[in-house]
Parts: C-alpha cells; structure tokens; sequence
C-alpha cells in the first residue's frame, strides 16, 4: 500500500515517485485501436467503465480498479481519510478475511497492492493469466462491501502511522509538504493523500465505513486489466461478478479555488550529501489545451543540448531537471539543480532563474521542439514494453489526463508547434511568482556500537493458524505446476568474447539495449584511486571522440533515441533507427572523449561531495551494516576518498578503463521487434570490432567467515523513524544446493506477501512497523541473509525481539504443509511475473550469465522448489542459519 507523492521529492533526490489523478470521459462500448495492442471498452449498467487490452508479452494480467475518490475528497481536518481506508481495504470484506486475502495474494505471486493519490485510489493485481478470475473476484468482494471493524482499525491506525513516520523522516518530503501548502493554499491540493498521525488518532472505524459508503461504488469507478487474455471472455466475467454491485448517488466533487501565489524561499536541512535548489510555479492541468505545449516545452528544458543542462559541463551543478507534474485540475512544473555543499546556493539559483528568463523572452530552440517530440515518440514505445506499466499508463490516461487512450496524449503532442511552445513560455513562465526550495546537508554524529545482539531473547507469539480458502480461490491455487516460461532467447558469442542474448517481442515499435561490463571497482582499482570506477561513469556523458557532447546528443535527437554509456550501458531507439542507434552506442562505449577538462571538475565536485558523505545518515549506515559482517581486509570496505579522487589522473582512467571495458566481460540483450539474425549482424558491426588485453581482472569477492553479533545506532537528526537491518553472513553461495531449501524458507519467513510470519507477527497483530520483508542475497563466494524494516524508537527492541522469535522458529520445526504451499505457489507464480517487462527479462538474462547459470534458471528452481519439504526447509535453515550472530543496525533517533 503506498500514497504518491511528487516527484519534486524525487528531485530533492528523495526518490518518492508521482502520480495524481481525477476525472474520466466516457467511452462507448467498441473495439479501438490502442497501438499495438486491441483494446476492448464497456460501460455497466451500474456505471462500472471498463478497458480491456490485450497484451501477449507474457502469460500475466495486470488489473487495476481506479475509484475516482482520493485526498481531494477526504473531509475537514482528515486529510489522509483516503489513505486510511485503503490500508482498510486489505483488513477484509463481508465473505473474504483479512487473512484469506493476505494468503491468496500470496499464492498468485505476491504483486498485489494499493495507491493513494489525490482524485483517484486504485487496487492493483499483477497475476498469472490463469489467475485472472480470482483477482477480479476478490475487486467484486471489496466493491461490495468492506469491514471496517473498530478492532482492525485500532491495528491498521499503528502500521499507517509508522508509513507517516518513514515519509515525516525524509526531509525532502517534509519541504514538499510545505510547498504543497504555500502553492496550493486554501484548495485540496494543500495537502498530499499521507495523511498525519494527529489525523489517524481522532479518526474512528465508524467514519471510514461512511467514506467507503459514500464513495466506493461501481459508478465511481474505472477498471482496466491489461495482459494475455481473451477480452470478450474477460468482459463477460467481469459483467457475471460486477453487475449486481448497486450504482451510488455520488455527493459533490470539492471545488478548487487557486490563491494567487506569495514568493516565498523554503530551507530545509537534509541528510543527504548534496545540497539542491528547486524553482517551483503552478501551471494549468492535464485538461487545459496548453496542456500538450507544457509538455514539450518541460523537455525541451531538460534536454541534454539545453542550457539547464549545461550547468552540468560547466561544473555548476551535479545534476539538473526539468519536470511538469500533473495534479487533478493544476500542475506543478520546477526547474532543480543539485551541487556540492560547499556551492553558493544563491548563485544556482540566479543561473536557473536566467535560464527560464531566457526561454520565456526569446523562445525555445525550433530544433530541441522536433526533438522532443521524437522522444515523446520513443518514449511512448518504451512504456508499452510492461504490462504492469502499460496497466498504470492506461489508468492515468483515463484518471489524471481526461483522455481516452494513452496514444491520445501522444497524438496532440505531434500537433503541437514552435509558437505554441513560445506562447506558454511567455505565459507560465512567471517567474515573479514561483516557491523556492533549497536543501543543505547536516550531516550526523558517529555510529554508537552498543554490544552484541542475537540469541539470548525470546519471547512466546500466538500461532497464527491458516485460513481456509473459499472454494473458488482454492480451486484455482492449490494446484501448482512448473510454468510454462514463453521466453525463448537467442545466446551467442562474438569472436571477440562479447555474450550476447537476443529475445524477439512484438508489443513495441521501440528495441531496447541493455548491456552491462562486469566489474567490480573494489577489486579492479588500487586501494589509493578508489573512485576511479565512478569518474569515468560520468565521463561517458560527454561526448566521442568524433563528435562532442552536443553533436552526438544531437545525433540521437535526429532518430528519437535515448542512450546511456558505461559500465552498465543501453538503448531505446525506434526500429527504423536500429542501426544508426547501436553505432551511436558504439561509439560512446568504445570511443569516449574523456575530456580533461571535465575530469578536473569532476574530481573537484566528486571530493566535495565525498567529504559531505562522511556525514551523511545513509552512507554511515552502509558502512556500519559491512564493517559488523566483513572483516577489515574485505574489499568491499575499500571506499573512494576526497584524496583518493583527487589524486587521479587521466592515466589513472584510461588505465582502469582499458582494464576493466572489455568484450569477454560484457553482455549485451536486445529486445523488440527483430530476429537474432538481424541483431547480432548489427551488434557484430559496431562492437565486433573491440579487443580484450591481457588477463581479466578480479571481479568476484573473497569468501568470508561468520561473522559475530553486534548492535550500532546510526543518528540520524531528520528523521522521526528508525530504519533497522538485521543481518548475517551464511556460508553458502548460490551454487550450493541448499540455496532452495533455504529461499523457500524465506518465503515463509518474510519473503513473501502480507502471509508471512514477520508481516503477520510484526504488522498485523502488532502494528509496529509499516512493511517488513527477510531476503537472501547470495553470490558465487558469499551470501547474507538479513531482515529489515523501519519503527518509532520505542519499539526497535521490541521488533527485533519478535523477527528474531520468528527467525529462530524456522530452525526449530518444520513451516506448516499450508505455510509450504503458499511459499511454492509465490515462488512459482512469480516466474511469468518476472517475465513480463522488457527490463525484468533483461536485466534478470545479465545476472543468470554473470552468475554461470543457465538462462532458463527459473525453471529449474521451480522444479527443486515442487521436490522440498518442509524438513528440507527446517534442515537448511538448522545448518545455515545463526540467529544468535544476527548483527543489528538502526538509523535514526536513539533505538529503545
């Protein structure tokens, strides 16, 4: 469950995405065409809209039901009213408990969640394509009616409040909140969909039953499912399950009033390394005409030829953005800029302030206008290549942009002129009323080591006994089977060593390249040029030997390709433009220019940046959390310094890039519409060519011993939450064949869905953290296994207490024949999951190959995963788990 918040946050380099919504148009029941997808829309008697679109990527559905209800509606002094009853949502509906749902979401995989946003809540279900009927059967309960028990509310109000406490403990997000009040005063959007914890504490059950009744109902609701369906069929279930919920009569939408806006400067200390300066206006919504013009006009203020970005080269910024968020009926557009902290956060404000003046009195380049609808283009293609995404995309064309199909945007877009962009400049640019916000890091004090941690708890938990599924769910999930993967990828090498994967899909008119160098800089890099490795990621940015940064972004323009180069590298180009494409690519992995200059004034941000991290909250967590479970000699303790970096010289890079870019050490995937033939003649043209020398270098980490326990308290100023790891090193890696046994018994234990021991025990029954989850992570040398999760400080003890209670119970019996079902039903389920974007499929290719594991790896585990038992399960955990030698880490105030 999660609320959205802007991506101002984002920029602020909090990493909160965006979405906001509101609003519907009415569409008659036809075929349409939805690009490369058939798309199928119909009305209910009862009001219920619905977009059917027929996605054959993968055998997966993705289904969301958006109720036109959100923060804008919430009452007087209850902003997070929305929020609260959709966490309400999950406790349970009239034929469906909490805990039958929680266990069927488990079996079908475990994508299932929730969203808040300000005009629109939607409920989300990512499911097997033979699943399909249950997850709608479960949105037709929750349509009917839900519990809203006073007893669950008192459980439900601990878990949202420590979801307010994680954002409240972001500093980025505390400014937001302030900019939302001071841009939007006296309207709904004064506010986000969070809510408080104040809030929380006055609101009672009673009210949020009257908030579902008032607004949960089929006429005030859109549903979309994308994925491998057979859409007449789906539409006639949808109409046996969803008929017979009764229309409501709809109480009246809140009015939105804007304030004119008072200039105003928000600071905020942040524990981040980098300080950052945003430039915020309000400009029209989704449903103005100007609408299409702002869109391009905000890439064409982003664009890597703009003089935004310019700031960048110029060795005035770190980064630079410009983005346009649409809210229900306004939008907020900033320009942001993040620096050193040492910088004159004054004079980045003044350039980025001349930046949009000039816009806004001379006009946008007519050049950049073509290329950003070019990309507008690509980048349509690109979102079409998930079904889960294209499923979100539908949803927001229909919710937040008023449109009928998301192509439509597209289609304005292309009608859109130079002068139109021109006039909106002229006309929102208004840069005599816009919020700035400003961020300075502060740092924190050391980490407080307090002893050791681990075995000599223990603390009695109720059984949890399992529910007994309705007959439809249990029908259709207790059967498992190894599924079938559609993938059927094309592996070969070059004479020069370079793998490459080629996997045809035909849902895009977009190919997507992903590549990736294996390397590791801890082992490749002398201990004295640390930092090495990331200077020259960013050097990759500008510009070949043959064309400079802005030649060869405007080479890319001209066929709508976007372009990353360095360790990790890729493409989206449109098919037409593959070759041109991939030589572009080529020719900044291969040819980089390297310039002096800017390794100069990227050494000096760099140094500054580095100082500032020895401060930083995060950093100083990271490196606590390797120092409790290495020992000192470990490579990965091996960190780039202000000297380490300023000592490099442009020796140093070419050095280490010549050591580490090589063939024999790069895989490269394509994806889209091409055959292996005509991929690997392209991918053999432009990289055939490059040669490995010498012998390859170091890339896999040392075995390490067991480590011991310990406890280290990590202040942190800004935040109100703790965020705590448990963790251990295990002695196992990925080869060994325990790995199985062991990460089923994870799925029982908390690597799961909302049915897991740690979810139930910490969540459910106690209400003391908002999420949780237990992963293993393991390496061909090493593995870790750790639990996470964030509290009030107060009850860090008592929740480290309760996990390890649930760790130790995995070593001393078997899990449940039904804890073992729902764990194999997820791990199983998941596999078509996976396979159901682009970048999951690719990026999961690049880590089987960089592990030596076969490329159809997910089948073989599903069969092992069908052969363990529970004594397995229990046997596995015995021989390699070690909860006395859990080491503990917080972050935050003083743990209790």
């Amino acid at each position: 469950m999660r609320v959205s918040i802007s991506r101002v946050v984002r920029t602020l380099w909090a990493g909160v995405a965006v979405a906001v919504a509101a609003g519907l148009v009415a569409c008659p029941s036809a075929w349409a065409d939805g690009g490369t997808q058939s798309v199928l829309r119909a009305t209910l008697k009862n009001g219920l809209k619905v977009v059917i679109v027929r996605d054959t990527m993968a055998p997966v559905v993705s289904t969301s039901i958006n109720y036109l209800v959100g923060s804008d509606e919430a009452p007087e002094g209850f902003p997070g009213m929305a929020h609260a009853q959709e966490h309400m949502m999950f406790r349970g509906s009239p034929g469906l408990s909490a805990a039958q749902l929680a266990e069927i979401g488990g079996m079908m995989g475990g994508d299932f969640n929730a969203d808040t946003q300000e005009s629109v809540t939607q409920y989300l279900f990512t499911v097997p394509a033979d699943d399909i009927d249950v997850a709608l059967r479960i949105g037709a309960i929750r349509m009917q009616g839900v519990n809203d028990s006073a007893k669950d509310w008192a459980k439900e109000r601990g878990a949202i409040e420590q979801e307010v406490a994680r954002d409240m403990s972001s500093p980025e997000y505390v400014l937001y909140t302030k900019l939302r009040a001071a841009m939007f005063a006296g309207t709904p959007y004064a506010h986000d969909a969070l809510g408080t914890r104040p809030s929380f504490d006055k609101t009672t059950a009673a009210m949020l039953h009257r908030f579902y009744e008032r607004w949960y109902a089929p006429n005030n609701a859109v549903l979309v499912i994308v994925g491998d369906l057979d859409p007449a069929r789906t539409l006639a279930e949808i109409r046996r399950l969803y008929s017979g919920v009764p229309a409501k009569s709809l109480p009246p939408r809140p009015a939105y009033h804007p304030q004119p806006i008072k200039p105003v400067t928000l600071t905020m200390p942040t524990d981040q390394p980098t300080a950052s300066t945003v430039i915020a206006m309000r400009m029209p919504g989704p449903s103005s005409p100007d609408f299409p013009a702002l869109e391009v006009l905000a890439d064409v203020l982003s664009s890597r030829r703009g003089a935004l970005y310019a700031m960048v080269p110029e060795g005035k910024a770190l980064q630079t953005d410009f983005e346009l968020s649409a809210l229900p009926k306004a939008s907020l557009a900033y320009a942001a800029a993040s620096y050193p902290a040492s910088a004159n956060a004054a004079a980045v404000k003044q350039q980025i302030l001349k930046v949009l003046k000039d816009i806004r009195e001379h006009g946008v380049p007519p050049d950049l206008v073509a290329a950003a609808k070019l990309q507008e283009k690509t980048q349509a293609g690109v979102q079409k290549q998930s079904i889960e995404g294209l499923a979100s995309l539908w949803s927001e064309a229909l919710t937040v942009y008023h449109l009928p199909s998301p192509d439509a945007d597209l289609k304005r877009i292309e009608k859109v002129t130079v002068a139109d962009v021109d006039r909106v400049a002229r006309k929102y640019l208004d840069l005599s009323h816009t919020i700035t916000l400003v961020t300075k890091p502060r740092g924190a004090g050391a980490p407080v080591v307090s002893g050791g941690f681990g075995g000599q708890e223990a603390i009695v938990l109720p059984k949890e006994k399992a529910p007994s599924l309705p007959s439809w769910a249990k029908s259709a999930l207790a059967k498992l089977h190894v599924p079938h993967s559609t993938l059927a990828p094309s592996v070969s090498m070059l004479p020069n060593g370079l793998t490459l994967i080629v996997q045809p899909e035909y849902v895009s008119d977009t190919i997507s390249v992903y590549g990736h160098v294996k390397n590791r800089q801890q082992t490749e890099a002398p201990a004295d040029k640390q930092g090495v490795g990331g200077i020259l990621d960013q050097l990759f940015d500008f510009g070949t030997t043959s064309m400079n940064r802005l030649q060869f972004q405007a080479a890319l323009d001209a066929i709508g390709a976007t372009e990353s180069a360095g360790s990790d590298f890729g493409l989206n180009v449109p098919v037409k433009k593959f070759r041109r494409g991939v030589a572009l690519l080529a020719q900044n992995e291969l040819e980089p220019a390297l310039p002096p200059v800017m390794l100069n004034i990227l050494k000096e941000e760099t140094a500054q940046v580095l100082a500032q991290r020895e401060h930083a909250p995060d950093y100083l967590t990271d490196v606590a959390i390797r120092k409790a479970l290495f020992p000192p000699s470990d490579p990965t303790l091996r960190q780039a310094t202000p000297k380490t970096v300023l000592s490099l010289t442009m020796n140093d890079v070419k050095g280490y890039y010549h050591t580490v870019f090589r063939p024999d050490l790069t895989t490269i995937v394509v994806m889209g519409p091409i055959t292996p033939v005509e991929a690997r003649k392209v991918i053999e043209r432009y990289f055939g060519g490059w040669q490995a020398h010498g012998p390859k270098p170091q890339t896999e980490l040392p075995k390490v011993p067991p480590n011991r326990p310990t406890r280290i308290a990590v202040p942190d100023p800004a935040r109100v939450q703790d965020r705590v790891v448990m963790a251990e090193t295990v002695g196992l890696t990925r080869s060994d064949p325990d790995y199985y046994a062991l990460n089923l018994g994870n799925a029982v234990l908390g690597g799961g869905f909302y049915s897991t021991r740690l979810s139930i025990d910490l969540r459910k029954n106690a209400g003391l953290v908002y999420s949780v989850n237990s992963e293993l992570v393991s390496g061909k040398t090493r593995s870790i296994y750790l639990i996470a999760y964030a509290s009030d400080p107060q009850n860090v003890s008592k929740a480290s207490l309760i996990a390890t209670t649930d760790l130790k119970s995995m070593l001393t019996a078997p899990p449940s024949a039904g804890e073992l079902l729902q764990a194999k039903a997820l791990l199983l389920r998941q596999i078509p999951l996976n396979e159901a974007s682009f970048g999951g499929i690719a990026q999961e290719f690049i880590h089987l190959h960089d592990m030596d594991l076969p490329l159809d790896e997910p089948t073989i585990a599903a069969r092992r995963y069908l052969a363990i038992s529970a004594q397995d399960v229990q046997a596995a955990f015995r021989k390699w788990v070690r909860p006395a030698d859990m080491i503990r880490v917080s972050e935050g105030p003083s743990p209790k």
